[in-house]
């Protein structure tokens, strides 16, 4: 998998369970913010896509949990995006501890972009991806 961006984040107190490692639940949104933080860095604006009338919508997310987080570790978060079919993008993920570059988490989320409630094809992903020097 090619990564094309990554993002540095720490694990908060609140985030763990009372086993003491990060909930279930918490990883998704370590990787929205991540998806969020790219989408913003190659100049997507939310706003701008739904005032335009499209919005983009997860229908399908898979995660593979290796090893768990725990308080204060540090881990980084990484992204790589592909085309699925003609309207289907992936966002592919991975979670790795820093301290020791330990695989925490595999993940796939998949999204469409819709207009008036139907999937339309990605075509602007295709623009920033070559803006950048990517396959997408």
């Amino acid at each position: 998998m090619e990564y094309v961006f990554e993002m540095e984040m720490m694990v908060r107190d609140y985030e763990c369970d009372i086993q003491g490692i990060v909930n279930n639940s918490v990883y998704q949104n370590y990787l929205e913010h991540c998806r969020h933080e790219f989408l913003h860095e190659v100049g997507v604006n939310f706003t701008q896509m739904h005032d335009d009338g499209v919005d983009a919508v997860v229908i399908k997310v898979e995660l593979n949990y290796k090893f768990p987080l725990m308080p204060r570790d540090v881990f980084v978060v990484k992204l790589g995006m592909h085309k699925e079919g003609r309207v289907r993008f992936v966002f592919d993920q991975a979670i790795y501890r820093k301290a020791d570059d330990r695989l925490i988490l595999e993940g796939q989320v998949t999204g469409v972009l819709t207009r008036n409630g139907r999937p339309i094809a990605p075509t602007f992903f295709d623009e920033v991806f070559r803006s950048k020097g990517w396959t997408f």
